[in-house]
């Protein structure tokens, strides 16, 4: 499912993760943890593969479009569960 959210939302959650969710993320999903800080915004191409994210200029760091949302929402129910 595709999803917009602002650079700095995306950003925000990724800085929100505990300590090893990367990892973590990255184990689930059977990709690099280059492959997850990419999906944040991360740049590394070399080690981590792009994962369909879509940027354009604009406030808030941009509009980023989210081809599949899979981490994002991997990422929120770890943010949530620290909460309880």
């Amino acid at each position: 499912m595709e999803r917009k959210i602002t650079f700095n939302e995306l950003r925000k959650i990724k800085d929100s993760l505990p300590d090893g969710s990367i990892k973590q993320i990255a184990d689930e999903f059977q990709v690099s943890e280059e492959t997850v800080r990419n999906y944040f915004g991360g740049a590394n191409y070399e080690k981590g593969t792009t994962v369909g994210i879509h940027m354009e200029p604009g406030p808030n760091g941009g509009i980023v479009l989210l081809d599949d949302t899979s981490i994002l929402e991997r990422a929120q129910e770890i943010i949530a569960a620290q909460m309880v």
